[in-house]
């Protein structure tokens, strides 16, 4: 399976970042080959309109399967539920890459059911 986290940074050490379509950077964990790829973002962190879209585009020809971030808009969550993309959002958590992927594995993350939203636990 490969997960794709937003970031700061190019590697599993960089920092988190809560947004997806303006996010620095894809980080994205292959757990088959457990191994690291980097995914730049920077032509939507300046975009007028329609980041979430053009990210999430670019973000399916990763082959990533699931994404971990802070929020999805309307608009790319569309893209990415199209894609069969699992979101989950790492909610108010703030860490590396690499912890919040632990966080993930051990499951203890909040599925993104709609745009903008999480899902209710009860």
């Amino acid at each position: 399976m490969r997960i794709a986290l937003t970031a700061h940074g190019k590697d599993f050490a960089a920092a988190i970042d809560s947004r997806f379509g303006r996010a620095d950077y894809f980080v994205i964990y292959d757990q088959e080959k457990d191994s690291w790829d980097c995914l730049s973002n920077e032509q939507n962190l300046e975009a007028a309109h329609g980041a979430g879209i053009q990210a999430g585009q670019n973000l399916l020809k990763t082959g990533a399967e699931v994404l971990i971030t802070g929020h999805v808009g309307p608009k790319a969550f569309k893209v990415l539920d199209a894609g069969k993309v699992k979101m989950y959002s790492f909610g108010d958590m703030n860490g590396t890459v690499e912890e919040v992927l632990t966080a993930f594995l051990d499951g203890k993350l909040t599925p993104i059911v709609a745009a903008n939203a999480v899902e209710v636990k009860r």
